[in-house]
């Protein structure tokens, strides 16, 4: 079979991936192999995963509706959880609407191959996340890549009202953010729909966390398509699309994944609801996490690696060399710290990385302790 084939070139290359398995997150902890390390590589930004509120709603909800929707929501389920999660939603981001869904990846793709066809174009930055670039591969419109927050290649490659132009808020493996009011000049000039991917930036930035818009002084109107997602800052998993009426509403009809999926778990749009309810109130986290960055930041400073333009949770250290990312994400193991070493497909031949994640529930301790072993390691 070829995926043999595949799969020893892959290892030849230092390329291949394995599963670790995790005995427990908890905090700015994990668990594995009968071992505690500090946590440098999960999404869980403002620490909520485990937040007592979080916890007590999930419990909640399993009692008063069970433990599945037992159903797609356009069937039986769509619950009034799921209903009184939305109207948040859209409160705390200023949305016409909002629909559910049970990952990033699943919503990216019901909004791209339902609103693109043939006739249509598709503009993504070229750093987008692959659930982008994969639904752009499965819709029947022309997909045209610019170069990364590039918005004079992007201007070349315009056609006026045409199709969709989509970027992530904050760059997952670069940690860097999009120029959004130059997208947001571009789309209406031309009058092609704008759409952005906040999975990472959602919580984090920009007033009551709404995330990279308002960060740069714009709101979620400003764009027609808002997806972002419940896995990263909130903590839990999930995610949603949202935008006017008319949008969800019509997405409601033709979002296959949408459509012929098993809506949320209650619980898991109760712990949701409350996670959301905690980040609107999260400034002192969220200036805590603004603190650590910059610690970060300032103490690798004189390493020998390069360390991206990045002001986000996200902080890439790119070693360049896939066998050296490895040794030096071994090497920090052996002290108790675990990071994410990132290679290709992923990330561009020859920058293999790092990528290290902050979040508020690390303390100064924590972070002084990784720049230390970062130092002792080179």
């Amino acid at each position: 079979m070829p995926f043999n084939l595949s799969l020893a070139e892959r290892d030849a290359a230092g390329l291949k991936r394995s599963l670790p398995v995790i005995e427990r997150v908890d905090g700015r902890c994990l668990y594995a192999g009968g071992k505690h390390y500090l946590n440098f590589a999960g999404n869980d930004y403002l620490g909520l995963s485990r937040a007592p509120e979080l916890l007590a709603a999930s419990e909640q909800a399993a009692r008063d509706y069970g433990v599945g929707a037992v159903a797609s929501p356009l069937v039986v389920g769509h619950q009034a959880i799921h209903r009184e999660l939305e109207a948040e939603l859209c409160d705390w981001l200023g949305l016409g609407a909002v629909m559910l869904f049970s990952s990033g990846f699943s919503a990216n793709q019901a909004v791209i191959k339902a609103l693109l066809g043939k006739e249509h174009t598709l503009w993504q930055d070229r750093l987008n996340h692959a659930s982008l670039q994969e639904a752009g591969l499965l819709s029947p419109a022309r997909m045209v890549r610019f170069a990364h927050n590039d918005m004079n290649a992007l201007a070349a490659k315009l056609k006026p009202a045409a199709g969709l132009i989509v970027s992530e808020g904050v760059f997952s493996m670069d940690g860097d953010t999009a120029p959004w009011p130059g997208l947001v000049r571009l789309a209406r000039q031309s009058g092609n729909w704008l759409m952005i991917d906040d999975a990472h930036g959602l919580g984090v930035l920009g007033e009551e966390g709404r995330g990279t818009l308002a960060e740069q002084g714009l709101a979620a109107s400003d764009v027609n398509v808002f997806m972002g997602t419940f896995g990263k800052a909130l903590g839990v998993s999930g995610a949603f699309v949202g935008g006017s009426r008319e949008l969800v509403e019509y997405l409601h009809n033709f979002g296959r994944s949408y459509i012929y999926s098993t809506h949320l778990p209650p619980p898991q749009a109760a712990a949701v609801l409350a996670a959301v309810r905690l980040v609107r109130k999260a400034d002192d986290k969220r200036a805590h996490l603004r603190e650590l960055v910059a610690q970060f930041r300032d103490g690798v400073s004189g390493l020998p690696l390069t360390l991206l333009p990045s002001a986000t949770a996200i902080q890439p250290l790119v070693v360049g060399e896939e066998a050296a990312t490895l040794r030096l994400a071994a090497a920090l193991k052996q002290q108790g710290l675990w990071t994410g070493a990132i290679r290709p497909p992923t990330v561009p031949k020859g920058s293999a990385r790092l990528r290290i994640t902050l979040s508020a529930a690390h303390t100064q301790a924590d972070v002084q302790r990784l720049i230390d072993a970062l130092h002792s390691a080179l």
